[in-house]
């Protein structure tokens, strides 16, 4: 069974050979053994309550628990801005008008923002390419949405996702090269480690100090203001299914989007419900599928599975439930998709 579980510290080498599949513009994943087990130790004292607010996080693999195999990342931070600033670029509007020479124009402004301040961040996600296949990019995603259902007193009313913005056929931000390089006076990918590393004082001294005309740049670089990533638009897809909009906030970097919503909104959290395990040795036959997780804060495990709740309770077969680390009677948290109807 592939499952989404809390990272250990005997994930450190398998994290960072995932690390290593990763293209540039993933801020949060980079393959750096000592930034990765540190990490790995923050979510250790995020678990045990020991983290202080500016630093509580989670980070959780997707395994096959058939082989071992890490196959996957996905990440939570809890309250983001608190110690180090959260920068984001606004995309606000601007009219210029003048009755006598009868010209009215319309404009769009990049502001530096600190709107996000406070908010939970979903971030890190990367599937390996060998396990690109129907549904487990959906469980690696939403797996986050099920631990934040499972335990919502542990995060804010309000939750974003910066995606990765995008890159032409050489692997460079036309943004970054309308943008950033002139400010920064170094490439992206120096820019975008220093970010990763909690470095971002160069960011609050060497950023633009007004706000940047849209129309001023290269046709390349306000095409790119808020387009994704080509290996991320299934997760974009995957975001605002689960209730996540576009609310014109963009990335300083690469203005990638950042995707936002109110965390009761989640169709997760609504519509995911408490069952009891009872198991089977062979499930009966059916074509609706189901996320079903335990309800363990110190081993969370999440996994799909077919079927749905009935009279309160959910099959799971001994195989699946000894990999959810869940016995006869104890409790999962349950999300259903039901098969479209024609």
């Amino acid at each position: 069974m592939i499952v989404v579980r809390c990272t250990q510290p005997g994930d450190v080498d398998a994290l960072v050979a995932l690390a290593q599949e990763t293209g540039p513009g993933l801020t949060t994943f980079k393959p750096d053994r000592a930034a990765l087990a540190a990490r790995v130790e923050r979510v250790r004292r995020t678990l045990t309550g020991d983290a202080r607010p500016f630093e509580a996080g989670y980070f959780f693999v997707m395994e096959d628990t058939a082989s071992g195999d890490v196959a996957g990342v996905c990440g939570i931070e809890t309250e983001v801005g608190l110690e180090q600033p959260f920068y984001n670029y606004r995309v606000s509007t601007v009219v210029h008008a003048s009755q006598d020479m009868g010209v009215w124009t319309r404009m769009s402004l990049l502001n530096i923002s600190h709107d996000l301040t406070g908010y939970a961040e979903v971030c890190s996600l990367f599937l390996s390419p060998r396990y690109r296949t129907a549904g487990v990019g959906g469980l690696l995603s939403r797996s986050r949405f099920m631990f934040i259902a499972q335990f919502p007193e542990r995060f804010p009313q309000r939750l974003c996702a910066e995606l990765r913005g995008h890159f032409d056929e050489n692997g460079e931000s036309p943004f970054w090269n309308a943008v950033g390089s002139h400010f920064y006076q170094i490439d992206f990918n120096e820019a975008d480690y220093l970010s990763s590393h909690g470095k971002k004082s160069f960011v609050a001294e060497l950023m633009p100090r007004y706000p940047v005309y849209l129309d001023l740049l290269p046709d390349s670089a306000q095409q790119a203001v808020g387009v994704t990533h080509r290996d991320t638009a299934p997760a974009r897809k995957m975001l605002e299914a689960e209730g996540l909009r576009y609310e014109n906030h963009v990335d300083i970097f690469d203005a990638g989007p950042v995707l936002e919503c109110h965390i009761a909104d989640l169709r997760t959290v609504r519509e995911s419900a408490i069952a009891r395990v009872k198991i089977v040795e062979q499930r009966p036959a059916s074509d609706v599928k189901s996320l079903v997780s335990n309800t363990l804060l110190d081993d969370f495990r999440c996994g799909a599975a077919t079927g749905a709740i009935e009279d309160g309770t959910f099959l799971l077969t001994s195989d699946e439930a000894a990999a959810l680390r869940v016995g006869e009677g104890d409790d999962v948290r349950v999300l259903t998709s039901h098969p479209r109807t024609k």
